[in-house]
């Protein structure tokens, strides 16, 4: 068992270091130790085929994983027919890309809850999962992993309980646990081992184990309002959490192996290695 950490896109260290195109993108990954690179969509899907081929066979080379965050626009829950259809079409579009990249996760947002009810929101996320879920399966493309995220604003569908629910659709969905949202939307409540437990017996107990023990995991500091979320911080944050050991600690214990994306403030790369090497730090100790 073992868990596994990469950047969510480029870090700000990725040019200084003298790299130019996201194709390079395996090499950095590999070059600085980690072992799986989030590749982001979020504005919109545009990787052409000849582009993911060559992707691929960079990542093949390098021994690095790929996932793939869908665009920002998709809402689960809007109010619109035309739109929820419009997000099951990104879904599908993230899907393609994802298979061409040699990748099998898509991260989604949930959506919003502003003009209606949580219990409405819910609903509608439900039968826009279920009609992508189809559509994939229809397109041969059943082996991608949606993976809907807990979102940091109050007004935002996420909370955990609400993407367990949306995962429990179909067994192939995986969660995104984003660890900073959640403590985000809970005012500083999700940074302790007390609360990280809680959240990993959450998807055990909805999802059953093989879930939990490959669960998809964004982490990263994030400043937070009344409104939940305001901004992605860096790991040199000492006000905002959370703090990644008392994860590590549980990752371990239960011998799990979540692929961890470090979506941090222009040091997604260097926070997700420390995060490594703490995880390492703790396997070793646990050797002795």
């Amino acid at each position: 068992m073992s868990a596994f950490f990469g950047p969510a896109g480029n870090a700000e260290s990725f040019k200084t270091m003298g790299y130019q195109s996201t194709l390079q993108a395996p090499e950095y990954v590999k070059k600085m130790g980690l072992d799986v690179y989030e590749y982001q969509c979020g504005r919109g899907v545009r990787v052409s085929e000849e582009h993911a081929a060559a992707f691929r066979r960079n990542a093949q080379k390098e021994g690095v994983l790929v996932t793939l965050h869908a665009p920002y626009f998709i809402s689960l829950s809007s109010v619109e027919p035309e739109k929820r259809d419009k997000s099951v079409d990104y879904i599908l579009q993230s899907a393609k890309a994802v298979d061409m990249l040699g990748g099998d996760r898509i991260v989604v947002h949930s959506g919003s809850c502003a003009k209606i009810t949580r219990e409405a929101a819910l609903d509608l996320a439900k039968d826009t999962i279920r009609k992508a879920v189809r559509t994939l399966d229809e397109q041969g493309l059943g082996h991608i992993h949606m993976c809907p995220e807990t979102m940091g604003k109050i007004n935002q569908l996420g909370t955990l309980d609400e993407v367990l629910e949306l995962c429990a659709i179909d067994e192939r969905i995986i969660p995104c646990i984003d660890f900073g949202h959640l403590n985000a939307r809970t005012f500083g409540g999700v940074n302790s081992k007390e609360a990280f437990l809680n959240v990993l017996d959450a998807i055990a107990n909805k999802l059953g184990s093989d879930r939990q023990k490959r669960f998809h995991a964004h982490f990263s500091k994030i400043e937070y309002t009344d409104g939940g979320e305001k901004r992605h911080l860096t790991f040199e944050d000492k006000t905002f959490g959370p703090e990644f050991e008392p994860l590590a600690e549980l990752i371990l214990q239960k011998q799990l192996s979540p692929v961890i994306i470090c979506e941090s403030a222009g040091t997604q790369a260097e926070d997700a290695l420390f995060m490594k090497k703490v995880y390492n730090s703790l396997k070793e100790g646990t050797k002795q």
